[in-house]
């Protein structure tokens, strides 16, 4: 039976070196808990903040470009616990380039603690990196990564990777590095104000023991305006399942505080307006926002990237079961990249925990002419801002998954489509459609309805037409239906930006989430 993710942590594992690097490194008497980083991190909020000083490296390291600082490799035989027969190995990132940060790591046990010191033994230097100044035993790291058996019994896998601010990725069976996930997101977004990014100072990465099929690691983040204890248990498997808490005690009141943030990419869709010149079809990381309520409420928000300006959406909840971005789209033809496999690049499902209170998921889309940076935010926002000195305590698990139905919720939304034609100028036609129906709320034959509705002002300059159902291959259904402005001899330029709402309907069960989105016709 796997342990608790918040177990105390009172198992005799003993406190030997696990691999040879580390003879020189004490262990000390010390136990290490959750409860010890809160009250470093509360102690620290009491305090005026003092920013890591980025000019402390050397000046070859801070030198390194983006190509030397690739050529700088963890050396796998100094891998933590890799000689020890352990389940999870640990290695270290190389601090320089734009990593100026120091970062503290440590191994636990249940009685026992040892800081991991930096030495230029963990690493090879390549080429590219010529001639190396001064290597300073106090320079910390830059972050670190964690392996185990993912896809094979034999080979220890990339599984979660820690690296820069309180940014983290993980990874499932079979998958790719794409989204990312983050401690805490500080005014992201709001107009006339920086975004400020917290980082993880210190980390304690736990010694597994032999029948672990978990790893923990504890973490202190530290920023202007918030500190914050940090666990994470990360169960390795078809899905990646990382449990976080979360206490967090904000130094000032802030414009926006977002929980569970994440960033991903989204360049170009089978929904786009705006063609690039490129020769894959789809390019993104996500494809769509998804989100649950307590009283089942069931949204889809697919992705854009078609105005060319900033977009902000807000999706009000008075109690949250989840959200994510999501990556629906499976299929290797949707991209034809045999280098970038973004068919593999997981969704991050979030389920909270404890409660959460009421709030609204908010997404934010940047826009963007390539594929080179994340350009996607989602997060939570507490409905009332968090109070200078309060303590916040949120827990909540991460799927990182290739499911298109993490909440294992039913009908879902699998594509957006949508075309105008130049017999029909002021026409717009729009296709919707959807997956996951059970068998069995249809009798054979049965056609469900599609509910097609405009909500907001928008409905006094546009009107829906022409909706209709039909079934598709793979047991899919597909809503379509025209957008064409209220006026008689009207122009779809006039009509202007409008909220659609869509889903399916049986009698009175509804069969799948609203797909809701903002058009422009």
């Amino acid at each position: 039976m796997s342990p608790h993710p918040f177990r105390t942590f009172v198992a005799a594992i003993g406190f030997v070196a696990s691999s040879g690097f580390l003879d020189a490194q004490t262990w000390l008497r010390e136990d290490v808990d959750f409860q010890k980083i809160e009250n470093r991190a509360k102690e620290l909020a009491a305090q005026p903040y003092q920013a890591p000083d980025r000019e402390a490296l050397p000046g070859w390291m801070k030198g390194l470009s983006y190509d030397q600082y690739r050529d700088i490799r963890f050396r796998e035989d100094q891998a933590l616990w890799g000689q020890a027969n352990l389940p999870f190995r640990a290695m270290f990132f190389h601090p320089g380039y734009n990593f100026r940060e120091p970062v503290k790591l440590n191994e636990f046990t249940s009685t026992h603690m040892q800081g991991i010191r930096f030495t230029p033994g963990f690493f090879d230097y390549g080429p590219l990196v010529g001639e190396r100044g001064d290597l300073p035993l106090d320079a910390g790291f830059a972050g670190f990564r964690l392996h185990a058996p993912l896809n094979r019994a034999d080979y220890f896998d990339e599984l979660a990777v820690f690296q820069g601010a309180s940014y983290w990725k993980a990874l499932g069976k079979g998958q790719r590095y794409g989204i990312s996930s983050r401690g805490v997101a500080i005014d992201t977004g709001v107009e006339g104000k920086g975004e400020e990014f917290p980082s993880f100072r210190e980390f304690w990465l736990r010694k597994p023991e032999q029948e672990d099929r978990m790893v923990q690691v504890l973490a202190l983040l530290d920023g202007p305006s918030v500190t914050g204890a940090y666990a994470f248990v990360i169960q390795p498997g078809e899905d990646t399942v990382m449990t976080v808490r979360a206490v967090l005690f904000p130094r000032k009141q802030v414009s926006r505080f977002g929980i569970a943030p994440m960033s991903s990419m989204f360049w170009f869709g089978e929904n786009s307006r705006r063609r690039f010149d490129d020769f894959r079809p789809e390019v993104h990381d996500s494809d769509g926002l998804a989100l649950q309520t307590a009283n089942g409420e069931r949204i889809w928000r697919p992705l854009s990237n078609d105005t060319g300006r900033l977009e902000s959406s807000f999706f009000a909840a008075d109690k949250l079961s989840g959200f994510g971005l999501l990556q629906r789209d499976r299929r290797f033809s949707a991209y034809e990249d045999g280098e970038a496999f973004y068919h593999l690049r997981p969704s991050l499902w979030i389920e909270p925990i404890n409660d959460w209170g009421s709030g609204n998921v908010m997404l934010m889309e940047i826009p963007t002419t390539n594929e080179s940076a994340d350009n996607v935010v989602a997060m939570w926002q507490p409905a009332q801002a968090p109070q200078a000195g309060q303590r916040l305590e949120f827990i909540y698990r991460q799927h990182w998954t290739t499911s298109e139905d993490p909440a294992h919720a039913g009908g879902h939304v699998v594509a957006t489509r949508s075309g105008l034609h130049d017999w029909q100028p002021e026409q717009r036609t729009f296709v919707v459609e959807f997956s996951g129906i059970a068998a069995d709320l249809l009798k054979e034959g049965t056609v469900p309805d599609a509910v097609v509705e405009i909500v907001g002002d928008g409905k006094e300059r546009a009107k829906i037409q022409g909706v209709a159902v039909q079934p598709l291959a793979d047991g899919r259904w597909r809503a379509g239906f025209q957008i064409a402005p209220t006026k008689d001899g009207g122009k779809l330029s006039d009509v202007g930006p409008i909220e659609l709402r869509v889903c399916l309907k049986h009698g009175e069960d509804y069969l799948t989430e609203t797909w809701a989105n903002r058009v422009i016709p």
